[in-house]
């Protein structure tokens, strides 16, 4: 049975439908929007659940979860059924998810990052986490940050082999190279370049693709999610001042 639409649920916010068929839906989820409403959140009320719900008429359930400030790829589904087929794949790790994120530093070709990270609410238990990593383009923006006298910058591909609490954004921390524009995880100096030269003022983390086996066919399907604008715009400025980097590397078609 589906969850039909009822009060108070209306949004005149219309989000970008990147695939719809009987049982799923999703949707190009906006940075700085919730996935779904919550008491601990003063903007509760707006979130992308509730904006769905009001776009298609019926009430959507979140089959997983993007931070607040990510952008991209967001899979909602119909009814319980589908909800439950869904995030058992994710519980298995029989997803493939693909992010793009603009980092401090030039960080090698590609890489694994296998931290542990201690759950952020009680019991604070610690998790097994893995992130491989691939360079797709290098930058140097000849503005000092900080105390070195360039921006030194790097367009990323994440591969999450887990799904841990802000596991992205904690492990580009660990390893030295934060995602721009993470006020939480990330750098003051990068974030403050981000903002004056690149005019840009959310987290520059966009989830691209998820690859994922929807309804009773074991056939897979890959969602692709384009960059909002404000990231596709900071990637524009920054295209005059590609570099091989550590080593050459082939360019990021923007």
């Amino acid at each position: 049975m589906r969850a039909e639409l009822s009060p108070p649920y209306s949004s005149e916010m219309s989000l970008e439908i990147l695939y719809q068929d009987a049982d799923y839906i999703a949707v190009n989820k906006p940075s700085g929007l919730l996935v779904h409403p919550t008491a601990l959140d003063a903007h509760a009320a707006d979130s992308v659940q509730a904006s769905l719900a009001a776009q298609i008429g019926q009430r959507p359930l979140p089959c997983h979860r993007l931070d607040k400030p990510t952008s991209g790829v967001l899979l909602f589904a119909l009814h319980p059924r589908a909800l439950r087929l869904a995030q058992m794949q994710f519980a298995q790790q029989a997803t493939n998810k693909s992010y793009r994120a603009l980092v401090r530093g030039w960080p090698s070709a590609s890489g694994l990052v296998d931290a542990p990270l201690k759950k952020e609410l009680p019991p604070y238990t610690i998790q097994s986490a893995q992130t491989h990593y691939t360079s797709l383009d290098y930058f140097e923006f000849p503005h000092p940050v900080g105390r070195y006298p360039s921006a030194r910058l790097a367009l990323l591909e994440l591969q999450p082999a887990t799904g841990r609490t802000h596991q992205l954004r904690r492990h580009l921390a660990h390893i030295r190279h934060p995602i721009l524009g993470d006020t939480r995880h990330g750098d003051g100096a990068q974030n403050r370049f981000m903002r004056t030269q690149l005019a840009s003022q959310h987290l520059l983390l966009h989830a691209h693709s998820l690859e994922i086996k929807l309804g009773d066919s074991n056939k897979s399907i890959c969602i692709q999610a384009p960059m909002d604008t404000e990231f596709r715009a900071s990637l524009t400025k920054l295209r005059s001042h590609r570099c091989e980097g550590p080593q050459k590397n082939p360019c990021f078609n923007l």
